[in-house]
């Protein structure tokens, strides 16, 4: 089983949020399943996503398309994701 785990800074949580959700469909159709969403303790603005992957070649389609840079973007994203493709042992 395969997992895609993201972890960012962002402007403003709620705003992000809000633009992350409004991706659900999208992400579903990709093969990104079971959310699991993190806010640091300490620094709520930092967050981490983890999913687990269905299909790694349409997921990695879906976060690489111009519609995931722009909603990185529109969502207040600070600098690159930290993103990491990993398995489970």
């Amino acid at each position: 089983m395969q997992y895609l785990l993201v972890k960012h800074k962002v402007a403003d949580f709620d705003r992000w949020y809000s633009v992350f959700r409004s991706q659900a469909e999208a992400q579903q159709e990709s093969g990104l399943k079971d959310l699991q969403l993190f806010r640091d303790a300490a620094d709520p603005n930092d967050v981490v996503l983890l999913f687990r992957v269905d299909d790694l070649d349409k997921v990695k389609a879906f976060t690489e398309s111009p519609e995931s840079y722009k909603a990185k973007e529109e969502s207040g994203v600070i600098g690159e994701p930290e993103v990491l493709w990993l398995n489970k042992i």
